[in-house]
């Protein structure tokens, strides 16, 4: 067996080489990481943008649909499902029949 004499002479030589090395590795990937950024988006990064902005025009007609107050709630969802136009006429009878 390995003396423990031995161990303690080496064990700060091993941890100097751990060091070094997981440095290096490090260094390696940050290389590889902007190599890779400057080929430009990946699959992966072009799906995440494309998610995004779904998300920001989903958000967007939410915002309408909060801050306008002219229209029934109710019609205006339907007409983003169904993408048809609001009939105004309807939402303005319906907001009167409400008073």
């Amino acid at each position: 067996m390995i003396d423990a004499g031995i161990i303690a002479v080496l064990a700060p030589f091993l941890m100097v080489v751990g060091i070094v090395w997981v440095k290096s590795r490090a260094q390696l990937e940050e290389k590889r990481i902007a190599a890779g950024q400057a080929q430009g988006p990946s699959d992966q990064s072009r799906q995440v943008a494309g998610r995004v902005e779904e998300l920001e025009e989903r958000v967007r007609i939410l915002e309408r649909i909060v801050t306008d107050g002219g229209y029934d709630l109710a019609q205006k969802i339907e007409a983003l499902r169904d993408e048809r136009p609001v009939d105004r006429n309807l939402a303005s009878t319906r907001s009167r029949e409400t008073i």
